[in-house]
């Protein structure tokens, strides 16, 4: 499922980073690689606050779909 359907507060792990090249080796360089524990921090208007490898990244809604878990 992808990243936009867990709630604040629940882990997940990535299985999989869709999109185009560019845009996977962007969220990659965030630190959204296969088999990395993400976490929820909170959701405001379809923009994401996600703790990925001890770091906090913000994300819109459409690269948070991108993410599947």
């Amino acid at each position: 499922m992808p990243l936009t359907m867990i709630q604040a507060g629940q882990p997940g792990t990535v299985k999989k980073v869709g999109g185009r090249e560019d845009t996977r080796r962007f969220l990659e360089n965030l630190g959204f690689v296969i088999g990395t524990m993400v976490t929820v921090i909170s959701e405001m208007n379809g923009n994401m606050i996600v703790s990925v490898k001890d770091t906090r990244v913000a994300i819109g809604k459409d690269m948070a779909n991108k993410i599947l878990v």
